[in-house]
């Protein structure tokens, strides 16, 4: 089946998200008079999502008392932070061009809630550029279901088996075969220490984003 769309996941695949979110935990921690972590350590949990860097940040249970008071205050201040100093993988601005010189769409499927994600997107000029942007506010189940992917496929006009889904964690590959998309896992994104894009299932792993243009030209020329 032809190629016609590349589909991405946004935190850790299209764009290096972490200096945002390590400057938000940074900035809790300094307010309360604690010393700075190693970044490495917020950006190890960032596929986790605000409760597993809010966890991270403060070595605290989410059960905890207070925790959920912290998760807050983490949501509110990224939510004025999660553009200033997030941008396209090195790498992945080149892609994108031959994306659209091939003419493919292209667009992004996260687990990331709109709030964050469209002023991210129209901060770094990509907005008008993706064909779609499908969040968890979209669907009633986020990945790893392929509600998303199959949404997004629908909104593109294509077919999953057109589009490849390109993504950073287990739940992506998941959600891409699942719903029948062809899938790359990337190990340039928030790896956690324990885990290995290579036992994820993927039809392809690549490890940095121009690699991904030799696995488009070879689909391209399947065709």
């Amino acid at each position: 089946m032809r190629l016609r769309a590349v589909l991405f996941d946004m935190d850790g695949t299209l764009l290096d998200t972490a200096p945002d979110f390590i400057a938000v935990c940074q900035a809790m921690r300094l307010d309360r008079g604690l010393e700075p972590l190693d970044n490495t350590l917020i950006r190890d949990h960032i596929s986790g999502g605000a409760r597993a860097m809010v966890a991270a940040t403060f070595a605290i249970d989410p059960q905890a008392e207070g925790f959920e008071a912290l998760r807050q205050e983490f949501l509110e201040r990224y939510q004025s932070h999660c553009a200033v100093f997030s941008k396209l993988f090195d790498g992945m601005a080149a892609l994108l061009e031959d994306i659209e010189q091939a003419k493919l769409l292209w667009g992004v499927a996260t687990n990331k809630p709109v709030c964050f994600a469209e002023p991210i997107m129209q901060q770094l000029g990509l907005a008008t550029r993706s064909a779609v942007l499908i969040c968890p506010d979209h669907v009633s189940r986020s990945k790893p279901d392929p509600e998303m992917l199959l949404l997004a496929c629908e909104k593109l006009g294509i077919q999953p088996g057109e589009a490849l889904f390109v993504g950073d964690d287990l739940r992506d590959i998941e959600s891409g075969r699942a719903a029948g998309c062809k899938t790359a896992a990337v190990t340039y994104g928030y790896i956690h220490p324990d885990d290995n894009p290579r036992h994820w299932g993927a039809d392809v792993v690549v490890d940095h984003p121009q690699d991904l243009r030799a696995v488009l030209d070879r689909a391209l020329c399947s065709c």
